[in-house]
């Protein structure tokens, strides 16, 4: 399931900590892309919320879900990441199809965007069957090729 996380459930994961309720808790992401995860949902939450949501499941915090800018004209992009070892166990593709319903009841917007590496098939598996298709390409500068995914939600 996914579970909105504000600045407190950032805060305990940045401090080892355990967030929201939760009796255990994965590394879910290095420090720094944690600390960046929470810089990114703090500044995109006062004009969108909810902007980041943590990947449980039988208590555990299994990874994040999070929008990866503010939403613009009605297209809401997103990312997710699940720790190295909760991978293959279709948490990644649950948690994404709670997003798809969450858009899907929200009159704000009318479809979802996410990106993926040319090569990160497990990532693309995901989109695929939660609907995504196939909607471009670009190149950045850090990420390297990329697929851009969207999938419409009015």
């Amino acid at each position: 399931m996914i579970v909105e996380a504000g600045a407190a459930d950032f805060a305990a994961l940045l401090d080892g900590g355990i967030p929201g309720g939760c009796t255990a808790a994965s590394e879910v992401a290095p420090p720094e892309m944690l600390a960046m995860l929470a810089n990114l949902a703090a500044a995109i939450r006062p004009g969108f919320a909810p902007s980041a949501w943590l990947v449980v499941e039988q208590g555990r915090v299994l990874g994040l879900c999070s929008l990866v800018k503010p939403p613009a004209d009605g297209v809401a992009t997103i990312g997710y990441g699940i720790a190295a070892d909760h991978w293959g166990q279709g948490a990644a593709t649950r948690a994404v199809a709670e997003i798809v319903a969450w858009a899907q009841g929200d009159a704000r917007l009318h479809s979802l965007a996410a990106e993926t590496g040319t090569e990160n098939r497990s990532s693309q598996i995901v989109l695929e069957r939660n609907g995504f298709a196939i909607s471009g390409r670009r190149h950045d500068a850090e990420d390297g090729d990329l697929l851009c995914w969207s999938r419409d939600v009015a």
